[in-house]
């Protein structure tokens, strides 16, 4: 069965390239969030495998997010998705219990190796 993946980005077209590189690799993208106040509500909801997360959005940035997933389930699979220069929040964000992080704009195959590394 394929892996379940959620994508979090407050852009649609970000969005779309990264389920369209998910889906093309055999993953099932169960839902996607515009911001982490959804992010958190859809993980509740869907209980992915996984989920690739935006650090700047509007409303719940990324990493307030990811520490509200981890307190739900503290084995929550979770990839931060940042924008060149954004080094302290990505470390503020495997410090709180991101597995990767993919820089923006995504590159295939670095998508996938973060993913299937993740889940592995």
């Amino acid at each position: 069965m394929a892996q379940k993946v959620l994508i979090v980005d407050d852009a649609a077209f970000m969005r779309m390239m990264i389920k369209d590189i998910l889906e093309k690799n055999g993953y099932n993208v169960v839902g996607e969030a515009e911001n982490g106040s959804v992010a958190v509500e859809k993980y509740k909801e869907l209980t992915p495998d996984l989920v690739t997360m935006d650090i700047t959005m509007p409303e719940k940035d990324g990493i307030q997010a990811l520490k509200e997933i981890k307190e739900i389930d503290p084995s929550a699979t979770i990839i931060m998705c940042s924008a060149m220069g954004q080094q302290a929040m990505v470390i503020d964000a495997i410090q709180a219990g991101a597995k990767d992080f993919i820089v923006k704009p995504f590159q295939a195959d670095r998508v996938i190796e973060a993913v299937s590394k993740a889940l592995a």
